[in-house]
């Protein structure tokens, strides 16, 4: 689980693609600190599990699911990104509950400067849309905002200074491929009150299925 607060931005080393995914090789020494065999890191948003490292990188494999998910495979040797390792219980969680499992692929539509703000907005397939809401969370690129306004096929969000310095968001051009993850806590919401819609959509409780069912 991650919070995402950007911790660091790492440069790409290495990026080798096979027929059964790809290895990618990060120069990161601001999260390597406790780093272990085995850690997650958050890669971009998405959840990488550290395979080798040293005291200056890490390498982590890539699924060839990963890879079609998300915009890793868009991903270039000397290129940047954004990384977090995973929360640890008891931190202060500056941001909000971020799984690393990637629900959709948007991409930068436009950007307006708004005093020392920068505004994005971004296209976002339906599936993470029907999650967005206005002033709820969500996380691009790994980074946890908020979004500042939104209609059926965009949202909007203000990015200020010190995330600009600290991301790599505003260096990515229009059209540019991001991942997307959803607010966490508004799927499980969905998925615990898809029951009870079915049933509204049936009629709801009534006397006559109570009678069918022995209880009156």
């Amino acid at each position: 689980m991650f919070s995402g607060i950007i911790e660091a931005v790492g440069a790409i080393r290495s990026l080798r693609k096979d027929a059964d995914g790809a290895r990618i090789a990060i120069e990161a020494p601001g999260v390597l600190d406790g780093v272990g065999l085995g850690d997650s890191i958050a890669l971009n948003g998405v959840c990488v599990t550290v395979v080798d490292f040293d005291e200056r990188k890490f390498e982590a494999d890539l699924s060839i699911e990963t890879l079609r998910r998300t915009n890793l495979g868009e991903l270039d040797v000397g290129g940047r990104c954004n990384l977090e390792r995973a929360m640890a219980l008891g931190e202060r969680l500056g941001g909000h509950l971020v799984s690393g499992h990637v629900d959709g692929v948007g991409r930068i539509r436009s950007r307006k400067n708004e005093g020392d703000s920068i505004w994005l907005t971004f296209e976002a397939p339906v599936e993470v849309m029907r999650y967005v809401v206005y002033k709820g969370s969500i996380a691009v690129d790994g980074i946890s905002l908020t979004v500042a306004a939104c209609d059926g096929e965009t949202f909007s969000v203000s990015i200020i200074p010190h995330t600009s310095e600290q991301t790599t968001l505003t260096e990515k051009k229009d059209g540019a491929a991001v991942n997307l993850e959803a607010d966490l806590i508004g799927k499980y919401v969905e998925k615990l009150l898809a029951p009870h819609a079915e049933s509204r959509s049936h009629g709801g409780v009534t006397m006559e299925k109570l009678r069918e069912q022995g209880y009156a």
